[in-house]
């Protein structure tokens, strides 16, 4: 599988949306919509981008009953984006009802579908003693990616420090879209396990997601080719 730098979109608006892109000069980054940018501009912001060109990750984290979540992707298998989430921690009922939302009566399903296991910002004490989930979280992160293989998901959401072992214990084409990837000179923000995108490419990660390293820079495309020539290439 190619790797590829996912750029995260966590913008206020489709107008601000727009303008970012507009910075790009023909190229077509593939690109995470969010819940800021989604609940701002709805589906029209899916559309607009797909015109575009580019691949999108829906990172929407549905977390519910599973009824309810095979029922939220139906409705979004009609937007036909090439990546889209859950929340591990739903279980795997849910993750399987999802599945089945996701998937076309007739034809093959067209967006991949991957689960979240631990946010990037928890830390294991975070994790231990505010959520009450015993462990390590590499331990965490393996269990519920055994879980989202196990459901039929084609992934997971983790830190790139804990891709290798997802890797040697499902193999090499269960994706792996790590976020928490700063550059080596730049700012963690809130992300609490974080690596670089050669370190990242190192440890094996399928598809990193980058957001204000690139969307904050002065040079949103220069940001962008310096993290695809450090990660992908």
């Amino acid at each position: 599988m190619k790797r590829d730098v996912i750029i995260a979109c966590d913008f206020p608006g489709m107008n601000e949306t727009l303008s970012f892109l507009d910075r790009f000069e023909g190229e077509k980054p593939y690109l995470k919509i969010g819940m800021e940018l989604f609940y701002a501009a709805g589906p029209e912001i899916v559309r607009r981008i797909k015109e575009r060109g580019h691949n999108i990750f829906l990172d929407l984290k549905l977390h519910d009953i599973p009824n309810t979540v095979k029922s939220a992707m139906k409705v979004l298998k009609g937007l036909e984006v090439d990546m889209t989430n859950l929340h591990a921690g739903g279980g795997c009922a849910m993750m399987e009802a999802a599945l089945e939302g996701l998937t076309p009566s007739a034809g093959e399903r067209k967006t991949k579908l991957i689960a979240v296991t631990m946010l990037t910002s928890l830390t294991r004490e975070a994790m231990n003693n505010e959520i009450l989930i015993a462990g390590d979280v590499q331990d965490t992160v393996m269990h519920y990616a055994m879980n989202a293989r196990k459901s039929g998901l084609d992934g997971i959401v983790c830190s790139p420090l804990e891709s290798p072992i997802v890797h040697e214990k499902i193999g090499n084409d269960f994706i792996t879209v790590t976020p928490g990837v700063r550059f080596a000179d730049g700012d963690v923000g809130d992300q609490a396990r974080v690596t670089t995108p050669e370190k990242a490419k190192q440890l094996g990660s399928s598809f990193i997601v980058v957001g204000r390293p690139i969307t904050r820079a002065e040079d949103p495309l220069a940001a962008w080719k310096r993290c695809m020539k450090e990660f992908a290439e």
